[in-house]
């Protein structure tokens, strides 16, 4: 079974956002694997255990994703793909459309990604890619079988589950509880650094700028206005309902 993995590499969790020149500072920040994103490289590697194959990762970026896609490369995933091309950076169609090229020339069965991205939360990426590949997609998978041609998946509806069929080729996006991700052991790092990562621009992929050139642009950039203090409301019980109907009206404008 080929079972390709798209990959992003997203701030740490944990970094504060600054915010300089309309855009978001990178200085001295950590990156790491995208949380969704490494329950599905936890869930190629466990459908290679069960059913072989070879597992690849894949993404889009700069030089500086090759640590992520070397994480990977040391839980389990065999080789890796970054497309490093900044002709080729954009939003979420040029993606789409870069990966569907990577897809392609390295050929799947099954690919897996994560449900959305914590920095720009869109979960835009799965479906986009399905969408250019023409194959069978399903999202916030929270269980996955595969038997043969047939996948089985479960996937949460909000407080509920829905279990869906689908044949292969498919993209499946995890949500959390797929899995619990493993930790790179320190075999599986030092076997990491011999394990192939390729590194592909346009021409390897035969791409132009032109064709896969974004269709939104950020504007601008900024923090949420700061959280105004609460008011607390006092005298009798009609009193303060009397007031809270007031201040709907005339500060709030609610009704």
């Amino acid at each position: 079974m080929n079972i390709l993995v798209v990959l992003k590499s997203t701030f740490d969790t944990e970094e504060k956002i600054v915010i300089q020149n309309g855009g978001i500072s990178e200085d001295g920040v950590k990156f790491i694997i995208n949380p969704y994103d490494e329950y599905a490289v936890e869930e190629a590697i466990k459908l290679k255990e069960e059913h072989g194959g070879e597992v690849t990762v894949i993404s889009v970026g700069p030089d500086r994703v090759q640590s992520e896609l070397r994480t990977a490369l040391a839980m389990g995933a065999d080789k890796a793909v970054l497309v490093d091309d900044e002709s080729l950076f954009g939003d979420e169609y040029t993606t789409a459309k870069v990966l569907a090229a990577v897809a392609r020339k390295v050929g799947y069965d099954i690919i897996l990604g994560g449900q959305m991205a914590v920095d720009s939360g869109a979960g835009q990426g799965g479906p986009r890619l399905a969408e250019e590949l023409g194959i069978n997609h399903v999202s916030t998978a929270v269980k996955l079988t595969v038997d043969g041609s047939t996948v089985t998946v479960e996937r949460d509806i909000e407080g509920d589950l829905e279990v869906v069929e689908a044949t292969l080729p498919v993209l499946i996006t995890a949500q959390q509880g797929l899995n619990e991700p493993r930790y790179p052991s320190l075999p599986g790092i030092m076997k990491a650094k011999k394990k192939p990562l390729d590194i592909l621009s346009a021409d390897d992929l035969g791409l132009s700028a032109d064709e896969v050139k974004a269709k939104t642009t950020v504007v601008d950039t900024f923090l949420p206005p700061k959280k105004q203090a609460g008011r607390i409301l006092s005298g009798d019980i009609p009193a303060q309902a009397a007031e809270l109907v007031q201040l709907l009206r005339s500060e709030a404008k609610v009704i």
